[in-house]
């Protein structure tokens, strides 16, 4: 079961268990993750599921798709290079561990 540690933007860190193939979006939402809105329910349409990956962990992620980018470019906070929408993170054993900050404002 992966484990996935949200960093919020008040320095609080709170860690949440998923399941293999589960998104990030999803564990985070059914955890009561405050800071992921998810609107679109994880259908990548809204950018409000938008996270900071750690720079330790933005390698492993795979490449974002042509939507996803687009999505990225308006996100309520600042676009980063480690910007990632979480429902399109897919988790597995090889991500146990992950380390995410929310941003400021999803809206």
């Amino acid at each position: 079961m992966p484990a996935i540690t949200f960093i919020h933007p008040t320095g609080e860190h709170t860690r949440v268990e998923a399941s293999d193939g589960e998104s990030v979006m999803l564990a985070a939402t059914r955890n009561g993750l405050d800071g992921i809105l998810a609107e679109c329910g994880g259908n990548a349409m809204c950018a409000t599921c938008h996270v900071y990956v750690d720079d330790a962990w933005l390698a492993r992620l795979p490449a974002i798709d042509d939507d996803e980018d687009a999505l990225l470019d308006g996100t309520a906070s600042d676009r980063r290079a480690n910007s990632r929408l979480s429902c399109q993170i897919k988790l597995s054993g090889e991500l146990d561990g992950l380390v995410l900050c929310l941003p400021e404002r999803q809206v």
